[in-house]
């Protein structure tokens, strides 16, 4: 059965472990993998600039002896001339190649070309949604640095709005039982979705603090995750010294996502170097990037040995290897798969409201993909979309076999059965759409 990569939940704890066994194997003896992929071929799709992400996954396949075929910039391809995304991977998916690795700037394409491809398709970026691939990596570099996950205290701070990244990174570490704490800075707060998925499936509350807060925290961090959205530049780390802080094991790095702001949204970044880092507490603290950086790291940390980034860029390529060759089926790893999600209730078709998300794949593409959502909670009835997982409240719920509509929070609105459901963001669209509200001719 074809196993797809779009989130890190589509692999079971137990392949991850698995995994991280394989690569350690992979990055011994780099060079004797060739056996494991000839004859087949990846195709690269990328709709967004990248350069470690796409190398590392057209390295990888060289390495285990497959080809590859790339569109680097998509922008050049018939995209530019008006072809979807689904008819994109049903051509390339199958045809011409044999797996896909896909990087696109609106939330939920990996799950859209999943849907339409024939052959594996493996997220590499799905707007600010999830980079699974990412996520295994920077799993494998605090797990080769510290020879566990279970248990480590993870705070990700700064920009957990838009750092796709640190949502795939919190759905794993939940799981993995590490504990997340997160210090948002303000405008950039972990989005409502990623909260619900972490509460629902792990049952996990991650503890929430203002940014002042990070002294208090960090003497007891196993790993920071911080994306630089500080108001004065070294204002975090100038401090640092002053703080009683006995131990910090690894800082995670990573720049503004400032292509994803909206108007008037703004963050200097913060630069992080030898001396904000000359304390004895921080004199074992590993500096991790997912690369590219801007200003947030000096050149002059690159020589430090604490210093992990171009490591863990180059532990992409072992990371990339192990799981094109599990998805392509030609790696068995010896573990359970993920249990079926169970069945929710789904709301589906053209008629209502659009998804919130400006930037989910529904409204780029809304042509021919239906809004689609999975109802949530029926008292008051609310739902999230099934591609971007962006919670939708309805203003009112409509009913297509009478064609009436309720307020969001009548008791009416449990009896529909959910093929009839119908959300509206208004009672001008559901009259406009045909219905009438309830108790009225």
């Amino acid at each position: 059965m074809k196993r797809d990569l779009v989130s890190i939940d589509d692999l079971s704890s137990g392949e991850i472990a698995a995994l991280f066994r394989t690569v350690d194997e992979m990055a011994a003896r780099p060079r004797e993998w060739t056996h494991l992929a000839q004859g087949a071929i990846l195709a690269s799709l990328f709709y967004e600039p990248s350069t470690r992400t796409r190398l590392s996954f057209e390295a990888a396949m060289h390495r285990l002896g497959g080809g590859v075929i790339s569109a680097a910039d998509m922008r050049s391809s018939s995209a530019a001339k008006g072809e979807t995304l689904a008819d994109t991977v049903r051509v390339v998916g199958g045809a011409y190649a044999d797996i896909l690795a896909l990087r696109h700037p609106a939330e939920g394409a990996a799950r859209v070309a999943a849907r339409y491809a024939s052959v594996p398709v493996v997220n590499a970026g799905d707007g600010s949604h999830e980079h699974p691939t990412q996520t295994i990596c920077d799993l494998y570099s605090l797990y080769a640095e510290k020879g566990r996950l279970e248990g480590l205290d993870v705070v990700l701070s700064g920009d957990l709005k838009y750092s796709r990244t640190v949502h795939s990174l919190a759905y794993a570490l939940a799981r993995l039982r590490a504990n997340v704490v997160l210090i948002p800075h303000r405008g950039f707060e972990m989005p409502e979705y990623v909260l619900r998925r972490l509460r629902e499936r792990y049952g996990n509350e991650p503890q929430r603090l203002e940014a002042d807060d990070f002294r208090s925290i960090a003497g007891r961090a196993d790993a920071v995750y911080f994306t630089p959205q500080r108001p004065h530049q070294l204002s975090l780390f100038t401090e640092a010294n002053r703080v009683a802080v006995a131990k910090l094991d690894a800082l995670y790095v990573t720049r503004p996502q400032q292509e994803r702001f909206t108007e008037g949204e703004a963050a200097p970044p913060v630069r992080i170097d030898r001396e904000a880092l000359s304390g004895a507490r921080f004199k074992d603290t590993f500096v991790m990037h997912p690369l590219p950086r801007v200003n947030e790291i000096s050149y002059d940390l690159d020589q430090d040995p604490r210093s992990l980034y171009f490591k863990q860029a180059a532990r992409g390529v072992p990371v990339r290897m192990a799981l094109l060759a599990f998805l392509l089926g030609r790696l068995d790893l010896g573990a359970e798969a993920p249990a079926p999600e169970p069945t929710a209730e789904a709301v589906r078709g053209r008629l209502g409201m659009a998804c919130p998300n400006p930037t989910c794949i529904t409204n780029l593409e809304s042509h021919y993909l239906e809004p689609e959502y999975v109802v949530v909670s029926r008292s008051p009835l609310t739902a999230s979309c099934t591609f971007c997982e962006v919670a939708v409240a309805p203003v009112l719920v409509g009913c297509a076999s009478t064609r009436v509509f309720h307020r969001h929070n009548s008791g009416d609105v449990r009896r529909i059965k959910a093929e009839h459901l119908v959300l509206f963001a208004s009672e001008e669209q559901a009259r406009g759409s045909g219905f009438a509200a309830a108790g009225r001719p």
